[in-house]
């Protein structure tokens, strides 16, 4: 008890647990700089709809300055962007609505927020201009633009000062070509991999962590009640939480269930300082502890109930068009458990359709794993009533939630997409795992499940020979080593492992090893 009241000693005497909202009409308008100027020229040549190029890259920075002096420097003048939270999918001009800079996580009624922006405002900037801006931050290190989130600060958190941010340079994650997989085990030409897990932490989740960890620090500074961030986590939200914030020196907490995460997650948070409680329940149970601490305590709820995280989600979506040359895939399937990020992929395809910058959006598929399966049973059931799961131990165990949180997003993003919800079992994500690591990639589990809706629809024809298919996968494949080896050593129970790769054990003299050697080359695919 120690530890965990030191944290709050400072600050719980004078702590009101239901302290006033912080209105806009008491908050000061934050108007920062930024690298674009949003007037246009009286002259005959320029309009809203075809304004100046964006500015050129700013000159070397001096040698008494870091990128986040260079980046004060030349600064130009400020921006009209704003976004704020409404009720989700009540609109901009909603009765209802919050400063981002308030501490609310629910509509008055109950229901969720959304961030949603001032997209007249951005309107007023035509698409060939935002897809030039957006593109002429890649591979930069100009703070903060460098991070993939940030390059499209105008569209994630277009008030937050550049001094605030905290930013490990998230996102820009690879596109990958899944030449062989795609041939070999799907009779496909144009399968692609967005390897979300190539990133700080390990996971898609830095991408939400550094916006909302961001408007913690400006909270923080605007002397708003909030000593701490915690997270209920199944794993990666808490590697990238804790990240964050040590780099901010906030105070993380981190609800963990007890024994249901790998120790290559566990190991994250405890590293960056983070202090870890492991709970003798399911995610569900940590998630339901976690609000209810929230609301008494002054630490800002990290979970995608709060819909900051999103708005750095939905830049992936935003990645991979500028990753095709803004041409839009056929298809992108992406694993859900608590189900914010497909709705963050939507929304961001979303605002690139309505923005101009392209002029349909792909046909989404969340994949689920059967052990934890509401949203499948929801879909299968002609998005009749809802009804929560009891969630059921799963290799892709950051998506073993069975009462998600943003089950509402996630219809909504897939109704207005003709989008699909498809299941994996054990051994079938098992499986596709271990065919994608045949093939050169060296995937999580999850992306096991993703790949496994892709098998099915593609054996059912839904998906074509020649459809541009992009599979989502969202942790790196180094955080879960132990199911892989569990595979390939054939130690997983009622399961057949029909790809395991054992290593063969030799005797250590010449004659042996030419034996097993002759063997392994005559049965080894000929070129």
């Amino acid at each position: 008890m120690a530890a965990s009241s030191s944290l709050f000693n400072t600050s719980l005497s004078s702590f009101d647990p239901k302290p006033k909202p912080f209105y806009r009409n008491s908050v000061t308008k934050h108007r920062p700089s930024s690298l674009i100027t949003c007037t246009t020229s009286s002259s005959n040549n320029s309009s809203p709809s075809t304004p100046s190029p964006p500015p050129a890259a700013p000159k070397v920075r001096r040698t008494d300055e870091n990128i986040r002096d260079e980046a004060r420097r030349h600064r130009s003048i400020s921006n009209d962007f704003s976004a704020k939270y409404v009720p989700f999918n009540a609109g901009f001009d909603s009765a209802e609505s919050y400063s981002l800079d308030e501490i609310v996580y629910r509509s008055r009624s109950g229901g969720l927020l959304d961030v949603q922006h001032d997209m007249a405002a951005l309107k007023k900037f035509d698409g060939a201009y935002w897809r030039r801006l957006f593109d002429s931050r890649v591979g930069k290190t100009t703070w903060p633009y460098g991070s993939g989130v940030w390059s499209k600060k105008e569209w994630v958190l277009p008030e937050i000062d550049d001094d605030d941010i905290i930013s490990a340079f998230e996102g820009n994650s690879n596109l990958f070509w899944s030449e062989r997989f795609g041939k070999q085990f799907l009779g496909m030409n144009d399968l692609w991999v967005k390897h979300c897990g190539i990133s700080h932490t390990g996971s898609f989740k830095d991408l939400g962590m550094t916006v909302l960890v961001s408007q913690v620090n400006r909270l923080r500074k605007l002397k708003r009640p909030v000593v701490g961030v915690g997270c209920a986590s199944t794993g990666d939200t808490s590697a990238a939480l804790s990240a964050y914030c040590a780099s901010a020196g906030i105070p993380s907490i981190v609800f963990l269930p007890a024994n249901k995460i790998s120790m290559a997650q566990l190991v994250q948070p405890i590293a960056n300082g983070a202090f870890v409680l492991s709970i003798d329940t399911d995610f569900d149970g940590c998630m339901k502890l976690i609000r209810e601490i929230t609301a008494e305590l002054p630490i800002y709820l990290a979970n995608s109930l709060n819909s900051l995280r999103l708005e750095g989600q939905k830049t992936a979506a935003i990645e991979i068009l500028q990753q095709f040359d803004w041409q839009v895939p056929d298809w992108v399937i992406v694993p859900g458990g608590n189900l914010g990020n497909i709705y963050a992929f939507y929304k961001g395809f979303k605002m690139c359709q309505e923005l101009g910058l392209v002029d349909k959006i792909p046909r989404l598929v969340c994949a689920q794993a059967a052990n934890a399966n509401p949203l499948y049973l929801h879909y299968k059931s002609n998005w009749k009533e809802f009804k929560a799961v009891k969630a059921e131990s799963t290799f892709a165990s950051a998506i073993q939630i069975g009462d998600p949180v943003s089950i509402d997003r996630a219809v909504y993003a897939l109704q207005n997409c003709d989008g699909i919800v498809e299941e994996a079992t054990e051994e079938e994500l098992m499986d596709a795992m271990a065919q994608a690591d045949s093939t050169g990639m060296f995937i999580c589990p999850h992306t096991g499940v993703a790949l496994t809706a892709l098998f099915k629809l593609r054996k059912s024809g839904v998906i074509g020979p020649s459809d541009r298919t992009v599979v989502v996968s969202t942790a790196h494949g180094l955080k879960f080593t132990q199911s892989k080896i569990d595979y390939h050593s054939k130690d997983i129970p009622v399961m057949a492992c029909r790809f395991a790769n054992p290593p063969v054990e030799v005797k250590a003299n010449f004659g042996s090893v030419m034996d097993v050697l002759k063997d392994f080359l005559n049965k080894a695919p000929k070129s």
